[in-house]
């Protein structure tokens, strides 16, 4: 083992630095005395130090496993420029590069090798005939089908521990939570490796969340006072990150797409742009950034909701790497959580995704400090809020809810801690369905002591429990509730405990002041009520689950004529808004149109329409039309298909998802009885709204479409 001051002086000579940054030193120690090392390190916090200080020191050669070629070739880069002889193997050389890798190995010039899994195969001659001192896995969460970017080509790797058994192994990664750690260390041979974590903790990043509705304008507001700060706007899909870098484009920006589907060279030209700050703005998928040392970004964007917690903070980990103020923003929507759903639906652990799907939507909807949350999710506790996210800067009222906790502490250890929140709630408040009995659950000290709270509220107050560290899920024990370090302070030290009131979680905008009541007008209420049997046919439902007479005789009154106002009417929630909405807003503006400006009703209307058909014909999406014509969204939506049944040129595959297509086209063909849109409707189980299933069935009518474009 090599002495300190060796150790120390190969860290100034050959990365700048005169101290290691923390766990730092005592994971290369670990390293030198032959240790198996599992280290989880968030973004920025010197990972690749760890192994690459002792691949220098060393007698033999260090193999390094990293999963993309652009990490590789940047991770190369970097080493060659620090005067450290490393090379890397992968599917984009040929073979007379590889090669001449082949020689420098065997003549021992390389003291660093990187090689992606699916090259490995093709080295074993060549590992036969030289000293391999220690194997790195980079990205060790890929082995994991717990882990947030499970990769198959990752699951032979625990071949490696057979063939070099006297060989250290360290396996890295940014996040990684209790079930994916101890999930690489099996999978890899290395079940004694010593797990050092460091501190999730980035201060200097500022957290905030936002609804995701007019979201372009939103980001040009957000980078106002950034006119030169670098950042990454992360998207679910490829069309959207080109979209948005055009939008970006047309204001000014410096902004590019990043997605697979771009050819490599154009990746790596616009990898080395955001690098050398000549591109200020990436508009990428998530395979941007890995591996990527650029420690001035300023700020991260997610324009979509990410997949889990895991994803999400190691993408934000890319602002601020240099410890100065940096800004991250995420918006949230259904559309978004729709998608992801159907993303988990198709993954090979389904109810694992799902489970950490709605884990990242309790942390977009929290009213708890954001810090906390993402802290406690990797088994980092902290007492005090951060004053640095969204809701510490501007908190919910709180109330006592010590006893509230102490119950369902109490409930969860009485349960052996080995039920989920739906099991904990059905005991507290004394459910009496079979799961309880069979269990003997109702003997249970704890049965029936929360029957006061209802079923939903409990369920609230039990995600902040979660968020504020009280209690964690284990997604691998099939989402059991487990206590933590904080839980027997609650029960055993008498400590209280703050939780948000439940009236705040309907506080996501400020009320809408809804029209003065104009009073009755029987006929708009009949045009209401004809419209209602009209939708209820149409769905095969009755007319009264569609809207009541009282919710009817509320429009007749008000006479809503916005997304907004139309929310703010008794009886309609957010589903039947998506659902019926614009025909009834539609319904509503045609009529105050018709009462105030009755000669010029259809030419008024026809002009109204030819608008948004110009408009469209600009390439404007309904948001932006909306927001010119200063009208609801729905309204323009019901321009759009009422302009598609006159015969104008309307794309509708412009306004349904491709994926929501292919779904709807599949159960067309799969459904007994796919007439009208409530079978539809039902198979989704509500997950695609009414709209959507009309607009899809229409362009699958034309004919236009492939299910297999991007």
């Amino acid at each position: 083992m090599p002495e300190q001051p060796q150790i120390l002086a190969t860290l100034k000579e050959y990365f700048g630095y005169d101290t290691f940054r923390p766990l730092q030193q005592e994971i290369i120690d670990s390293v030198f005395a032959g240790n198996d090392n599992l280290v989880i390190m968030p973004t920025g916090g010197g990972k690749s130090i760890c192994y690459q200080l002792p691949g220098i020191l060393l007698p033999g050669i260090t193999l390094v496993i990293s999963p993309l070629i652009a990490l590789m070739k940047d991770q190369v880069d970097g080493l060659l420029a620090n005067g450290i002889a490393a090379a890397f193997v992968n599917s984009s050389q040929n073979q007379e590069e590889q090669q001449d890798i082949y020689k420098k190995l065997l003549d021992k010039e390389i003291k660093l090798l990187y090689v992606a899994p699916e090259s490995l195969s093709f080295l074993d001659t060549i590992f036969s005939q030289i000293e391999i001192s220690l194997v790195a896995i980079d990205e060790a969460h890929c082995i994991s089908a717990w882990g947030h970017d499970f990769r198959p080509a990752y699951t032979q790797l625990g071949y490696l521990k057979n063939k070099f058994p006297k060989t250290p192994i360290i396996a890295l990664t940014a996040t990684a939570d209790k079930a994916t750690r101890q999930d690489i260390c099996n999978q890899l041979n290395i079940p004694k490796a010593i797990q050092h974590l460091a501190s999730f903790d980035r201060k200097n990043l500022s957290l905030e969340v936002r609804p995701g509705n007019k979201r372009i304008e939103q980001i040009f507001t957000f980078l106002s006072d950034k006119p030169n700060d670098s950042g990454i706007i992360y998207c679910l899909s490829r069309k959207t990150t080109e979209k948005l870098a055009e939008k970006l484009k047309d204001k000014g920006f410096s902004a590019e797409a990043y997605h697979a589907g771009i050819d490599h060279q154009k990746r790596s030209q616009v990898q080395e742009d955001f690098i050398n700050d000549t591109l200020q703005i990436v508009c990428a998928t998530i395979a941007f950034g890995m591996g990527i040392d650029k420690s001035n970004v300023r700020w991260v964007i997610h324009y979509n909701l990410p997949k889990n917690i895991e994803g999400y903070y190691q993408e934000i980990g890319r602002a601020g790497r240099d410890g100065l103020p940096s800004s991250t923003l995420l918006f949230h929507s259904y559309a978004d959580v729709v998608q992801l759903q159907k993303f988990a639906d198709m993954s090979g652990n389904k109810e694992v995704q799902l489970a950490k799907l709605d884990r990242i939507k309790q942390y977009a909807e929290s009213l708890s400090c954001r810090r906390k949350i993402l802290l406690s999710y990797f088994g980092e506790l902290i007492e005090k809020d951060c004053g640095n996210c969204d809701v510490c800067k501007d908190p919910p009222t709180f109330i006592d809810g010590t006893v509230i906790a102490q119950k369902t502490l109490s409930c969860v250890t009485r349960t052996q801690e080995q039920e989920p929140i739906g099991t904990v709630i059905d005991i507290l408040r004394g459910a009496q369905n079979t799961a309880i009995q069979d269990k003997g659950y109702q003997n249970l000290k704890t049965y029936g002591i929360g029957k006061d709270i209802a079923w939903r509220d409990w369920q609230q107050y039990i995600i902040q429990l979660i968020n504020q560290g009280y209690l964690e899920i284990a997604f691998h024990q099939n989402n059991k509730l487990k206590l933590t370090s904080l839980s027997k302070k609650v029960l055993f030290e008498g400590e209280k405990v703050s939780l948000a009131h439940l009236k705040e979680l309907e506080k996501v905008k400020q009320p809408v002041v809804i029209q003065m009541d104009q009073g009755v007008a029987p006929d708009l209420f009949e045009k209401l009520r004809q419209l209602r049997l009209e939708l209820s046919k149409e769905a095969g439902i009755p007319a009264y689950q569609i809207f009541s007479d009282a919710t009817l005789r509320e429009m007749e009154k008000f006479r809503p004529m916005s997304d907004e106002e139309f929310i703010q009417i008794n009886g309609v929630g957010r589903q039947k808004m998506q659902n019926y909405g614009y025909q009834f807003i539609k319904e509503i503006i045609s009529f105050s149109q018709e009462k105030t400006k009755k000669k010029k009703k259809s030419s008024k209307k026809g002009k109204t329409h030819k608008e948004t058909l110009a408009l469209y014909q600009e390439g404007l999406s309904i948001e932006e039309i909306a927001i010119k014509r200063q009208l609801a969204s729905s309204t323009i939506f019901s321009h759009i298909q009422k302009l598609y049944e006159e015969g104008e040129d309307i794309d509708l595959k412009k306004f349904v998802n491709t994926e929501d297509i292919k779904s709807i086209k599949e159960a067309k063909e799969h459904l007994d009885n796919p007439e009208g849109l409530k079978p539809y409707f039902e198979h989704f189980q509500g997950a695609i709204d009414y709209n959507t299933i009309k607009l899809a069935l229409a362009v699958l009518e034309q004919g236009t479409v492939s299910v297999n474009d991007e």
